[in-house]
């Protein structure tokens, strides 16, 4: 982690230094959200889609029949390395 200083303007603007920019590939324009941390913020960039869990998903996956067994998943696995090497 390095330290970096940088001023608030009176447009209540701050300048990301270059090389924090070039780590985490922001580009002008980038989108970013701004966390409450209570002692300072968090920069994060804004994802095209809000966060999910499993749970809010799952029910989307329509598979009928059987359940698999994990060693169903492991030969399924196997099979597709074997198929693609």
């Amino acid at each position: 982690m390095s330290t970096n200083i940088t001023k608030l303007s009176s447009k209540g603007q701050v300048i990301i230094p270059k090389p924090l920019r070039s780590a985490h590939h922001w580009e002008t324009g980038q989108e970013l959200v701004v966390v409450d941390l209570g002692d300072g913020v968090l920069l994060k960039p804004k994802t095209p889609f809000d966060e999910t869990d499993i749970a809010e998903v799952a029910s989307c996956l329509k598979y009928k029949g059987k359940a698999k067994t994990i060693d169903d998943m492991a030969d399924a696995i196997k099979q597709g390395i074997k198929d693609k090497y």
